[in-house]
């Protein structure tokens, strides 16, 4: 990993383009997808899928625009200004996964909350296939969201690349995006370098459902988390036993029509788990002990334990909201915390590409009622040249 990142420090786009014959077995031509491989992509891609894109990057600003905090300003009646100013990063880098699935989801729910920041420059990067072109639908829900360039690499050389910079390839303020293990890991590395959202771990849902629901439902919605990778995890707390073994059963039925039936087989039988509590509340409180990235309130009356959820990445309420819904349309951020980070973090939001200012304007009148204070303060630290940076200037050039 080290050896990598030092490679693209050192030899910049010479080192993509070996990587890229390397790991993506691509000889590519340019890095950069141009303006011609955008709409050929347009066009690749079916009227009715892009529909679905623009009402899903709709319903996603339409969310996003609700996190949009505005700066403050406070004005004291002795002069003195204090305030906070809201600044949009300058360049953000999106990594976008490829591999065994195309994710345009992505593409849309980390660089729209960027878009409406206020970001000067969205960058993206996805591994691109053997024939050199990034999957279309990628291309399609880019332009639909407003991304500015896109390149064609992916993995850890992917992250050095948005961090150091290249001939080709901008130095970005902050990389977000999910990836597997050496994305996460590079991503690890270059922190300090440039900002990063989180070090992703795996996908994961936790269902908490009673004996009301259909466990052909519940079955379905754990494997649509399964199915991501075999080290996903998919849980089940329920106060029936007797719903508990139909959920089981349920889910082997439908992993045997799954077509990525491996993975989910895989996936459910290292990390699946049904537990059975007492009641309903004592489920909820083994959801927050595992604090999941997605978390579904499967029952007549999910607000009613709403309250009760203190960790959990997106909360999906109720008996008709699948957890794939949050995933493509509803509008809040599939980018989530994983591994029981959500105890202490948040989901990918319009916050993560702002940063925040403070400002202090104090009048000579205002700084002197206060300097001796500033002063003894200082000197309980140790520290006198602070406190005489505030009283020498009321002291005359003769005062020593």
């Amino acid at each position: 990993m080290t050896e990598i990142i030092e490679n693209i420090i050192k030899n910049g786009d010479k080192a993509l383009f070996e990587y890229g014959k390397k790991f993506d077995k691509a000889e590519l031509e340019s890095l950069e997808v141009s303006e011609e491989e955008f709409e050929e992509a347009f066009r690749a891609v079916d009227d009715e899928f892009l529909d679905i894109l623009e009402e899903a990057a709709e319903n996603i600003r339409e969310y996003h625009r609700h996190q949009v905090r505005d700066g403050f300003e406070i004005r004291k009646d002795n002069g003195v200004v204090l305030g906070q100013k809201v600044t949009p990063l300058e360049k953000v880098g999106l990594y976008v996964p490829g591999g065994t699935a195309a994710y345009p989801s992505t593409v849309l729910m980390d660089s729209i909350p960027a878009k409406i920041a206020g970001c000067g420059e969205i960058v993206i990067t996805t591994p691109p296939g053997a024939d050199g072109k990034i999957n279309p639908v990628i291309l399609a829900a880019a332009r639909i969201a407003g991304v500015d360039r896109i390149f064609k690499m992916g993995g850890a050389q992917a992250v050095a690349a948005l961090a150091y910079g290249t001939e080709t390839v901008p130095r970005v303020d902050k990389i977000v995006g999910p990836g597997n293990a050496f994305v996460a890991e590079a991503k690890r590395q270059v922190f300090g370098k440039v900002s990063i959202d989180m070090i992703a771990g795996p996908s994961e849902i936790l269902v908490v459902a009673d004996s009301t629901c259909e466990a052909r439902f519940v079955a379905a919605d754990l494997l649509s988390q399964a199915e991501h990778d075999k080290m996903a995890s998919a849980v089940l707390v329920t106060d029936s036993y007797e719903f508990a073994e139909a959920v089981q059963e349920e889910i082997e039925k439908q992993l045997a029509v799954l077509p990525r039936q491996e993975i989910a087989r895989t996936s459910i039988d290292n990390n699946g788990k049904i537990i059975v509590a007492d009641d309903l509340m004592l489920a909820i409180d083994i959801a927050n002990e595992i604090a999941p990235e997605h978390l579904e309130l499967c029952m007549d009356n999910p607000f009613d334990y709403l309250d009760k959820v203190k960790h959990a990445g997106s909360i999906f309420m109720g008996k008709n909201c699948p957890e794939a819904l949050g995933d493509y349309f509803a509008g809040p951020n599939h980018t989530l915390p994983t591994s029981g980070t959500a105890r202490f973090s948040s989901p990918l939001s319009v916050d993560d590409f702002v940063k925040k200012s403070q400002y202090t304007y104090y009048t000579k009148d205002a700084l002197g009622e206060v300097a001796d204070k500033i002063a003894y303060f200082a000197d309980k630290e140790g520290l006198d040249a602070h406190g005489r940076s505030a009283q020498i200037r009321f002291q005359d050039k003769e005062e020593k």
